[in-house]
């Protein structure tokens, strides 16, 4: 099966070499590759020695690379779409770039990474993600467009054909064209579709990037649990720039105290995961050649391809009395989780994240009734309401 490889992690950490060396790995064992960059500071041409330019080059035998321009990418595969927004902003007097609509470049961003996956060219696509804040905000933002998009959609060609004509006049907005519509609903079908590639754990794996650091091993804390919370498959951790413990210099043995300590750490809170452990090079890693140290001193050693679930997805099962939803939520502080439900959602908030899922209609006609958060996993428990309160309201 084709499979997709997601790097993330705190900037800085070395995300860029980790993914280039895994591409180089599955390009040496034979299987067509693609690495592909979403961060807008690129650095995969920097690494291969390359000035690269909109489309994927190929760098060695089955090996291309590919830095996503997002604008680029709007303008040419939803160019109608663009222009209707763009009428939209004008119009309003708000802005006249889509480049600074948020979300954006992140959204179109992920639709080519699910575009190329669907041509089924390359057995691995891995891909070298921005640091994490940002990361997680791409991730998350087709579920949360989809979200919105299927609050919205329900008026359909049938609500735009009755309110263009007193749309321009009266609210002076311009409702879309037959094409722009098409292609909100061309967008919104791939968005659902790209949801269920990304969540897909035979298909789509997270892999997070970290080093033995205070400040970088909470962050990494942060970002396994947003990524359990939307439901993304984490299924490798890589501490990078380990200092050697025989080192023969006392200016490094505190710091080589300091790293064994967050080694031990990080192994302690992330034992479920397959854990990859990169030495500090005496040198820059960039080019072919030094990439390949990565390949030799890590990767050799385990099959990092293999696929791992380590959580279940979120499940809504029957009990007793009613039903229960269980989401995974390692790592996270009982007192900062809140939910509470909104109407056919159950919004769960942690930290600065928030989530709403969406209930199956079955449950439309269930309240919560309780909760608890244990081992890491988030259980709800719905029960049917009152019926005769129910009739005395």
């Amino acid at each position: 099966m084709k499979r997709i490889y997601i790097f993330t992690g705190k900037g800085g950490v070395g995300k860029s070499s980790v993914a280039a060396a895994h591409a180089m790995k599955s390009a040496g064992e034979g299987s067509k590759t693609l690495l592909m960059s979403t961060d807008m500071a690129h650095n995969l041409g920097d690494i291969f020695g390359r000035k690269l330019g909109k489309e994927e080059e190929t760098v060695l035998p089955n090996l291309d690379i590919y830095e996503i321009d997002p604008e680029y990418v709007m303008q040419n595969d939803f160019s109608e779409f663009m222009d209707y927004v763009k009428r939209i902003l004008s119009s309003t007097g708000d802005m006249d770039d889509m480049g600074i609509l948020p979300g954006m470049e992140e959204l179109f961003s992920l639709l080519k990474i699910s575009e190329i996956y669907q041509t089924g060219i390359y057995d691995r696509i891995i891909v070298d993600c921005a640091p994490t804040g940002e990361t997680l905000s791409m991730l998350k933002f087709p579920e949360l467009m989809s979200w919105y998009m299927e609050k919205l959609f329900p008026i359909g060609k049938v609500g735009v054909r009755l309110l263009a004509p007193f749309s321009k006049k009266l609210f002076k907005v311009e409702m879309p064209n037959k094409q722009a519509m098409n292609d909100i609903e061309k967008v919104y079908l791939k968005l659902m579709d790209l949801q269920e590639l990304l969540k897909n754990r035979d298909i789509t794996s997270v892999r997070i990037v970290t080093t033995p650091e205070k400040m970088v091993v909470e962050e990494t804390k942060r970002n396994y649990m947003y990524m359990n919370l939307y439901n993304f498959n984490v299924d490798g951790l890589y501490i990078n720039r380990i200092l050697p413990r025989d080192i023969d210099n006392r200016f490094f043995d505190r710091w080589v105290e300091i790293q064994r300590d967050y080694i031990k750490y990080l192994k302690e809170s992330f034992a479920a995961l397959p854990i990859y452990e990169i030495p500090w090079y005496d040198e820059e890693l960039k080019g072919e050649e030094n990439i390949r140290r990565i390949v030799k001193d890590v990767l050799s050693k385990k099959d990092c391809f293999e696929v791992k679930n380590v959580t279940e997805r979120e499940t809504f099962t029957q009990t007793e009395t009613g039903y229960q939803l269980d989401v995974n939520i390692p790592g996270a502080d009982k007192t900062d989780i809140d939910l509470y439900q909104a109407a056919t959602d159950i919004v769960i908030k942690t930290g600065n994240f928030k989530r709403c899922i969406p209930l199956p209609n079955i449950l439309r006609s269930y309240a919560v009734s309780g909760a608890k958060f244990e081992d890491g996993r988030l259980h709800i428990r719905f029960e049917k309401e009152d019926e005769e309160n129910d009739d005395e309201k």
